[in-house]
């Protein structure tokens, strides 16, 4: 092989190994603007349809709900998740004529979740109490699945430190559709209906994309830690 041939499979090769760098820090620079990439994420919010959840005069827990549900699954799909809703609208999930008809929209709502394989879902609900004084967000986990507490605990600590939530996290062993939920997830109370001011920030949209950000933030920690482990 003559010198021009070798100076020549040089610069090739050079070439090729340069194109390969720059998709190289690309596809990196991509991953970690999409953290989230692929995850498939379901998102529930509660109530609907002839059941509005807690309520104050004609505000309704329902549409709250399917508000935020829908800022979080924008930020969600942002960071590359695949993002699902268990309702787009105003409606619940209860079968035509069924008996129990709450009983049989929870029971929907856990099959869809589980039927999905998704690998995680976050329940969307607002609290409700005779004491107005009582507000802030909090996260309910069911110990079916051992990840509920490990998640519950991560999004909590983002309520203290972002929302200056000064709950805890509680068992929801106790609450049918959750006890009928395989994969990992946690219910999300995300404040008080029955508060002030809780019931003003709630509808506000900065207040929602608060919660969308840092949501966001902890299920990309989530994802992390588990990776870790």
């Amino acid at each position: 092989m003559g010198v021009v041939a070798m100076h020549k499979n040089k610069w090739q090769a050079l070439a090729v190994f340069s194109i390969f760098l720059l998709m190289l820090t690309k596809v990196n620079g991509f991953l970690i603007e999409a953290p989230l990439l692929n995850k498939l994420i379901y998102l529930d919010p509660g109530h609907g349809g002839v059941d509005p959840g807690a309520q104050y005069k004609d505000i309704y827990e329902k549409t709250i709900n399917l508000e935020i549900a829908q800022v979080i699954a924008n930020s969600l799909i942002e960071k590359g998740a695949i993002v699902y809703l268990t309702r787009n609208d105003d409606y619940d999930l209860a079968v035509p004529n069924a008996y129990l008809r709450k009983r049989s929209d929870l029971y929907q709502r856990a099959l869809m979740i589980n039927r999905s394989n998704c690998d995680l879902y976050l329940s969307i609900h607002l609290n409700a109490s005779v004491f107005s004084s009582w507000r802030g967000a909090q996260v309910f986990y069911s110990e079916v699945n051992s990840e509920n507490k490990v998640l519950a605990t991560i999004i909590q600590n983002h309520f203290k430190k972002e929302l200056g939530s000064k709950r805890k996290i509680k068992s929801a062993d106790d609450l049918y559709m959750y006890k009928k939920i395989e994969v990992p997830g946690v219910l999300l109370e995300l404040g008080f209906i029955s508060n002030p001011n809780d019931r003003y920030i709630l509808r506000q949209p900065y207040y929602q994309k608060k919660i969308a950000r840092l949501l966001t933030q902890a299920l990309i920690e989530y994802f992390k830690k588990r990776i870790n482990n």
